[in-house]
This record gives structure tokens, C-alpha cells and sequence, in this order.
């Protein structure tokens, strides 16, 4: 059974081989260590890996971790759905936000920052595969949104953030990568501040990174298989 440290660095060797192979500085790509249902002491392991960005889903779970973990200065990244009765905690204690899908939320992301911190680092979820079921805007809603945000104060829209559908038809996840790619293009010379890619996890890191991925989020490789979720 591979330590937590050999895990970390089977994938971050594998970061850099794919990036080599596309053709990119593998210091093009960060990787995202999505840390819900972990334990605060696996977190702990991971950081003394070198690893400082972690995601996570459930509000309150993460909100313990943070608190517990502060000495570290960690990165986090919240990655999960949002209820907009549950922005504050999100606006005051996060450094990006991943998963922002509609106005009204970056509009209480941006009035609940705190003054004194940093602009919150935002990417707009893109339902890249239009399923009725999962989160995000549409492809059609995607550049007025984005442009509503980026006049927001307190935040800056880094980019994007897609999931899409679960499949093995790794030329249909392609397709879906190479168009969030080109949404991001099409909307960088109106909004300069986008940079990021927030695309590909454990089982499609090549497809995402041979298609312009600037970040991505790995859990089950790193950490092997998932606890049992806690209430958000």
C-alpha cells in the first residue's frame, strides 16, 4: 500500500509528464488536492508533501479544518455547491471560489468579502455538457455572467470550472475540455484577469491537461478512496 507521500508524488510526476508530452511548462499546471471527508491529520501529511491548495465540498466540515489548520497558511478552494444562505462563511474564509454558477452569488460573495482581505478568486461553473441534473450556467448564459462578475468589487474571475459528463468516451471528454478552453479565450481580451482552466481529476488528468487545464482537482489518487461524506 503506497504512502501518502509516494501518492503525491506518482501524481505530481504524471502532472509533468503529461504536460511534457502536450508540449507545456508543467508549471503551467497547479494541482488542487480535493481534501473533503479527509481527516485534518491527512491534510497535515499532504502539506508536509509540500502540497498548500486544497478543495473542499462541505461547508461546515471545511470551516473545522480551516480553523484547525491555520498555522500551515494553507490555500483553500472552495469546490462545491452554494446556498446563498451560506455565502458569508464561503466570502470570509476561502481563497477561490470554484463553483460560482448565477449573479446572485458572486453579488453576496463580493458585499460579504471582508474588506481587509484580498479579492476572492473566482471561477464561473460552465454545465459544459448541458445535463438537466448538474450544476452550472449554460454555454449560451456564460459570457453576460462573466461579464457581470468581473465588474463585481472584492472579487476577481479567474476562470472557469467544468465536470463533465461521466464517461469513457475520452474523445467526447476532449471535446468538452477543448470547448471550455475556447470559452475562456473567447472571453479573455474582455476580461484580462481569467488565467484559469479548473478542469480534469484522478481519471482524465491527460485529456484536461492536453487541453489547456491550468489546475486540477485530484482526490482519489491522492488520498485513495473516499470516507463517508459528513452534513455540509
Amino acid at each position: 500500500m503506497k504512502s501518502l507521500a509516494e501518492s503525491f508524488e506518482i501524481v505530481r510526476r504524471q502532472i509533468a509528464d503529461d504536460c511534457i508530452k502536450a508540449d507545456r511548462d508543467p508549471e503551467s499546471v497547479a494541482l488542487l488536492a480535493v481534501s473533503k471527508t479527509r481527516s485534518t491529520d491527512e491534510i497535515r501529511a499532504a502539506a508536509a508533501t509540500g502540497q498548500t491548495s486544497f478543495g473542499e465540498n462541505y461547508l461546515q466540515e471545511a470551516l473545522e479544518k480551516i480553523e484547525a489548520l491555520e498555522e500551515l497558511g494553507l490555500e483553500w478552494h472552495f469546490i462545491g455547491p452554494i446556498q446563498s444562505n451560506k455565502t458569508r462563511p464561503i466570502a470570509e474564509n476561502f481563497h477561490w471560489v470554484h463553483s460560482v454558477d448565477r449573479l446572485k452569488i458572486a453579488q453576496r460573495l463580493s458585499d460579504q468579502r471582508p474588506h481587509y482581505a484580498n479579492d476572492l478568486n473566482i471561477c464561473i461553473q460552465v454545465n459544459i455538457s448541458a445535463e438537466e441534473q448538474k450544476a452550472g450556467c449554460s454555454v449560451a448564459e456564460l459570457p453576460q455572467l462573466a461579464r457581470e462578475i468581473a465588474a463585481l468589487p472584492k472579487i476577481c474571475l479567474r476562470g472557469l470550472m467544468v465536470i463533465p459528463e461521466a464517461t469513457e468516451d475520452l474523445e467526447l471528454l476532449r471535446s468538452r475540455f477543448r470547448e471550455t478552453a475556447q470559452l475562456l479565450a473567447q472571453l479573455k481580451p474582455e476580461i484580462p484577469t481569467l488565467d484559469t482552466l479548473s478542469m480534469g481529476m484522478s481519471g482524465d488528468l491527460d485529456v484536461a491537461i492536453a487541453e489547456g487545464a491550468t489546475m486540477v482537482r485530484v482526490g482519489t489518487a491522492l488520498f485513495g478512496p473516499r470516507n463517508s461524506p459528513r452534513a455540509n
